[in-house]
């Protein structure tokens, strides 16, 4: 089975990019993660890089599709952030996650980093955002269309780098992947400029992972005001 990935992250309008992306592949292995720091005064790449680290790192080392083992990973991530906070700077993180060995695979994720999952290039899957917009989707009170616009969209319920129990989303497949499968994880400065269909009719015309980013970062290329806020995204075609 072919899979081609690419990834991309440029900083916007920010004064340093805090996002951190990671893909490992090796054999019948893959890890792909994207992390987007929370500063908080200052430390959000120290945040998000310690995301990537620690969660490939201990993939690479046990690469058993299990949820109780992938909470581990989380918990031992969010206890690295904890301790690297100060009374100045409560650093955090999103994470997205994606885990495939042996053909099967499991999505995890805590905070607003996307994880898509497409087949036969339609959307068939997304995460669901730990945040308070989404929590007005889905109580009904604004319409998920308008999450890219409201102004709590960055109020985020869950993140690493929290005291207490966390609670990252995690789904194990039961299946192996199919040739027409697709993913995507990316953070919320890449996603807020693109819409879905868009990601969908890109993804119709590419024939490689770097053919489908290209032609979003140019989407994305039209819409920002250099204002914006750091954007990476990793794409898996199989």
């Amino acid at each position: 089975m072919n899979i081609s990935v690419a990834k991309h992250s440029s900083i916007g309008g920010r004064p340093q990019n805090e996002d951190a992306i990671l893909i490992y592949q090796a054999n019948d292995k893959l890890i792909a993660i994207a992390a987007d720091g929370l500063g908080m005064h200052g430390g959000g790449d120290t945040a998000s890089s310690i995301v990537t680290e620690i969660l490939s790192c201990r993939f690479i080392a046990n690469a058993d599709i299990d949820k109780e083992l992938i909470l581990e990973h989380f918990v031992e991530a969010n206890n690295a952030i904890l301790s690297k906070q100060t009374a100045s700077c409560q650093m955090k993180s999103t994470a997205a996650a994606l885990y495939f060995s042996r053909g099967r695979f499991a999505l995890a994720h805590i905070g607003d980093t996307r994880i898509y999952h497409y087949r036969n290039q339609r959307i068939i899957s997304q995460t669901i955002d730990h945040s308070v917009t989404q929590t007005a989707v889905l109580s009904g009170a604004i319409e998920a269309s308008q999450i890219r616009f409201h102004e709590d969209r960055n109020r985020l319920l869950r993140a690493l780098g929290t005291k207490g129990m966390i609670q990252p989303d995690i789904f194990i497949s039961q299946d192996r992947f199919k040739n027409s499968d697709a993913f995507l994880l990316c953070t919320d400065g890449f996603w807020e400029y693109i819409w879905e269909a868009e990601m969908e009719i890109d993804l119709s015309k590419s024939n490689s992972a770097d053919e489908w980013v290209s032609y979003m970062i140019t989407r994305i290329g039209k819409r920002i005001d250099g204002r914006n806020d750091n954007l990476s995204v990793i794409a898996i075609m199989i």
